[in-house]
């Protein structure tokens, strides 16, 4: 009978051990999710900003050897992420390709001017900082316009500004959710075991000694559910990447050590203060409290 009561007793634990880890490790993966949501928004988010260029049309007249040394010019700039050079014959056959017509052949002379195709590093794509490079630009005695689409650069930063306060907003919302649902099943899992705790202090065991095996269990417990969520996590990124090649260009290695960095301190820290609140409170309980 002594025995049977110590199988049960032991299954008990086991099960309630194992849910622990299962409910950790979900809502772990739900809070990774999220963060490779958010770091791959902003990834795309710098992608498309970064695509957003500038025609600078040279004037007529200007030599070739100026129109190089502009380009080497702007690439020192600190807001330039890279330059192209455009030569007339090149625009020529661009826009023969779009238009499907060899209008050179129809008016008899081509006429367009050298430019040079700008992108802008990411930081650098507000609509003030922008005003304030087209003006910069239009100074130099080389250059005869500038050309940007300032009506797609306003809708483009004022929805990615939306799109971001939706993600911390339902980010703060999991994070809260994540700490509630850990903490209640840590608290269950505690609850189980209040007859050993109080049956410790009987013997005359500290808070301290009773404390740390769950102290370190916890500790277990989080770095399990956390590698496990990872483990998930990887295999998501690559299926996705399998299915959409283009990804990889998203990926940034320092980014992802830092979102597992998190997830494992997350796992730790939700896990151990959980259970040392729920400890303390059993080990300060009233014994007719613990029946009910």
């Amino acid at each position: 009978m002594v025995q049977q009561e110590e199988r049960y007793y032991q299954r008990r634990i086991t099960t309630s051990q194992f849910t622990t880890v299962i409910s950790i490790t979900l809502v772990l993966f739900l809070m990774g999710l999220l963060g490779l949501i958010i770091l791959h928004a902003q990834k795309l988010s710098d992608y498309v900003k970064e695509n957003i260029g500038f025609s600078i049309i040279i004037r007529e007249g200007v030599r070739e050897s100026g129109i190089l040394e502009l380009k080497k010019s702007l690439d020192r700039s600190y807001y330039v992420k890279s330059t192209e050079y455009v030569p007339r014959e090149r625009a020529a056959e661009r826009l023969r390709d779009e238009l499907g017509e060899d209008f050179v052949g129809f008016l008899g002379y081509n006429p367009l001017l050298p430019s040079i195709e700008m992108r802008i590093k990411a930081p650098y794509t507000s609509s003030d900082s922008l005003s304030r490079i087209e003006r910069q630009l239009l100074h130099k005695p080389e250059v005869k316009e500038v050309f940007y689409q300032k009506s797609l650069v306003d809708a483009i930063n004022r929805n990615l500004e939306k799109i971001s306060f939706i993600l911390l907003g339902f980010s703060g919302i999991l994070l809260f959710i994540a700490i509630v649902l850990i903490n209640n099943t840590i608290r269950l899992s505690v609850y189980s075991k209040r007859f050993l705790i109080r049956s410790m202090q009987l013997v005359g065991a500290t808070e301290g000694f009773i404390r740390r095996p769950f102290l370190a269990k916890s500790i277990l417990h989080g770095s399990i559910s956390a590698m496990v969520a990872i483990g998930m996590l990887m295999v998501l990124v690559y299926l996705a990447i399998d299915q959409l090649p283009e990804l990889i260009e998203l990926q940034d290695p320092i980014m992802m050590l830092a979102l597992v960095v998190f997830i494992v301190l997350l796992g730790v820290f939700i896990s151990w203060t959980s259970t040392y609140l729920a400890v303390r409170k059993y080990l300060h309980l009233r014994t007719d409290l613990l029946y009910t």
